[in-house]
């Protein structure tokens, strides 16, 4: 298989703990082509889809260590179109580039996509959740979403003591922000921070209950074709109330509860259903508080306090989509054939 990976510049990866980079190791180990580009790097050359990639030179050898093998890799440059792949993966971070779901839409019939784009659409931020029925809060908690000031200082001040506050567009922990109802005389510096631009214009902010617990950490769990494949509990610092690793956050290992296996079971089918194979989802208290879509980590941390190999299973599931399409591809062909020499 040839594969393509749409993620962000090779020289910003961590070399020692990051998903992308065992994603694209474990293609290599089973003898795949692969190619990497940006977002930046797509482009349309008489109507057709084509990528600047950077090729990675097959070896017999792989490097065992993720560390070894980013410094041991070398590229030569290629313009690929698009359609020739058998798989795009994309990995790019937050927040979502519209222009680049364009340049595939274009393709997503000849090539299967991971994520499906139209899911990607629909839950590249945090206002996904609200598409779970759950009228009474059980797998989701209390959240508003708004640009309106004099609302949210309304639900603050009427609301419980402890509330979290974060941009809509936020990734990896940016901008999460714990306020207290005795704190309401920075109320309205702190919202005009985070809603409003220097340009005019404004921004939209999530207003959510606080959990309790959360002080503790969260559970960040991977759900591929919509079953938990893995899961860590993530520990803030001691200087910082947010738990994500790129935040101080520590990793600890995690046995799902039976809440926790419940939500996993009520919102799988709805990640399927649009396309979402491969998702990550922060959950505190047994509660969902995000779903990541565009590039979700935690493989390598989950690999070391568990000695497993999370990428297998998710290379296992690309290799079985595209052999499916394949199959179906061949057996149309077999039956037009058919007709035509009838």
């Amino acid at each position: 298989m040839n594969i393509c990976f749409i993620m962000y510049p090779w020289e910003e990866i961590d070399p020692e703990n990051d998903s992308t980079l065992a994603l694209i190791q474990e293609f290599a180990k089973r003898g795949h082509g692969i190619a990497v580009t940006t977002p930046a790097n797509l482009t349309i050359r008489d109507s057709v889809a084509f990528a600047f990639s950077k090729c990675l030179k097959r070896r017999e050898i792989i490097s065992k260590t993720l560390k070894s093998f980013h410094g041991k890799a070398e590229f030569y440059d290629e313009m690929l179109p698009l359609a020739g792949f058998d798989a795009i993966i994309l990995r790019s971070n937050p927040p979502l580039d519209m222009i680049m779901l364009n340049f595939l839409d274009s393709v997503k019939d000849d090539v299967f996509i991971m994520n499906d784009l139209d899911g990607i659409r629909r839950a590249n931020n945090k206002l996904y959740t609200a598409v779970f029925e759950d009228d009474h809060n059980e797998l989701i908690p209390r959240t508003h979403v708004t640009k309106n000031k004099e609302y949210l200082k309304k639900v603050i001040k009427e609301g419980p003591d402890k509330m979290i506050l974060k941009p809509l567009n936020g990734y990896g922990g940016s901008g999460v922000i714990l306020i207290e109802k005795s704190a309401m005389s920075s109320i309205n510096s702190l919202l005009d921070f985070y809603i409003d631009n220097k340009d005019g214009t404004s921004n939209y902010v999530i207003l959510q209950e606080y959990i309790e617990g959360a002080d503790k950490g969260d559970v960040r769990i991977l759900l591929l074709n919509g079953l938990p494949i893995g899961a860590m509990r993530r520990v803030p610092g001691d200087e910082d109330h947010r738990s994500n690793v790129s935040a101080g956050g520590s990793v600890q290992k995690h046995v799902l509860s039976q809440q926790e296996k419940e939500l996993c079971r009520r919102i799988g089918p709805k990640l399927v259903k649009d396309g979402l194979y491969f998702v990550g989802i922060d959950v505190i208290g047994g509660k969902l508080v995000e779903v990541n879509v565009m590039s979700p980590g935690g493989i390598t941390y989950m690999n070391k306090v568990y000695k497993t190999k999370i990428q297998e299973k998710v290379i296992d599931f690309v290799e079985d989509k595209v052999l499916e399409r394949v199959n179906a591809f061949e057996r149309r062909q077999k039956l037009r054939k058919h007709v035509d020499e009838a």
